[in-house]
């Protein structure tokens, strides 16, 4: 059965739907044919990510940490399935100094899948992220060992568990809640991690769009967090999406799925390839130690993602940095003055 045939028609709720990656899963499920409603309380998310399909879709300004459970009822009645992308979030920075805020995402997810169980909604596939892994596992640079969703089994109540400050806790104990429902009350759905996604829409407190705002600044000497050698595995947005829907249409019993390239670039190295697209480069680098940097060596291990989902990533680095960067500068004025609060901070 092709995903044309299973997502059209059918109605489909997102909530965070006007964030990065939420608006780019509205556009797709748009192409596929479904009826869309998103959630949002535009706290991060803005609804110029919408602005080419808001008249398509019913959108809701609500905020799901305090809404009440009649109100949850009455958005969710009607919704086959439900994509769970509503958060506090942000990059590294973002998160390490906003610990109490993230930490209410406990209330967001409880309400979801409460009103997922409450309205029969048919499966319900929950955003989750690589920092449910243990930071135990990732602190050798140049390691070429992948985590494996195993590595942070929410299955395995009974075993030794660990994650990655605040944010990464909370989203396994989201993991952890989601298997609960299941247990209990037979919700269906499926935990995607996430890892270090990038793209179009995304905002200056995640590192790419950081990295690219400073470029265009022309920051000279450029700062980098950390000592430079910290490694990532980026993900593209339009290939974390087309993951999240396989997730959808192919697990039901709350497995967790790795979308992830599984290959690590250093911080350094994509600066230096921003830089090139860019066709310039600072005279000298500055690295600020004191700086949150997070896991020192992090990438997805996505054979579980093939072997159940036949997903694979499509975009190369260069190529989904490309994309990004021409539109960051389609979209945004060129700085003359770097404004460091930004990289902090969620703005509008």
């Amino acid at each position: 059965m092709s995903s044309d045939i299973k997502w059209k028609d059918i109605n489909v709720l997102v909530t965070g739907g006007a964030s990065f990656i939420g608006s780019h899963l509205v556009d797709r499920l748009l192409e596929l044919g479904s009826h869309i409603t998103v959630v949002d309380n535009l706290s991060s998310g803005k609804l110029a990510n919408l602005s080419a399909c808001l008249d398509r879709i019913k959108f809701i300004n609500a905020d799901l940490e305090y809404i009440t459970r009649a109100e949850l009822k009455k958005i969710f009645g009607d919704q086959n399935k439900v994509f769970h992308l509503a958060a506090v979030h942000g990059g590294r920075g973002f998160i390490a100094t906003h610990p109490a805020d993230v930490c209410s995402n406990f209330a967001i997810d409880h309400h979801v899948f409460e009103a997922c169980l409450d309205t029969n909604v048919e499966k319900v596939i929950f955003a989750s992220t690589a920092c449910v892994y243990p930071t135990r596992l990732q602190e050798e640079i140049g390691s070429d060992y992948k985590l494996k969703e195993e590595d942070s089994n929410p299955f395995n109540a009974d075993g030794f568990l660990s994650a990655d400050i605040e944010y990464g806790w909370e989203k396994l104990m989201a993991e952890m809640q989601m298997i609960s429902f299941m247990k209990q009350y037979g919700l269906k759905g499926c935990p995607v991690r996430f890892v270090t996604a990038y793209g179009p829409r995304e905002n200056e407190t995640h590192a790419i769009i950081a990295l690219i705002y400073k470029a265009l600044c022309k920051m000279d000497p450029f700062e980098i967090w950390g000592d430079g050698q910290q490694e990532r595995d980026f993900t593209y947005v339009k290939d974390i999406v087309e993951g999240t829907i396989k997730s959808a249409e192919n697990i039901s019993d709350c497995t967790p799925i790795n979308l992830g390239t599984g290959r690590k670039y250093s911080i350094i190295d994509v600066v230096k390839v921003i830089c090139g697209i860019l066709n310039w480069k600072p005279s000298k680098f500055k690295f600020d130690t004191s700086k949150p940097v997070g896991a020192l060596s992090r990438a997805l291990d996505p054979t579980r993602a093939k072997k159940l989902l036949g997903w694979e990533p499509q975009f190369d680095l260069e190529r989904g940095l490309r994309i990004t960067i021409d539109w960051y500068t389609k979209t945004h004025a060129i700085y003359t003055k770097f404004n460091d609060k930004i990289l902090l901070e969620h703005h509008t």
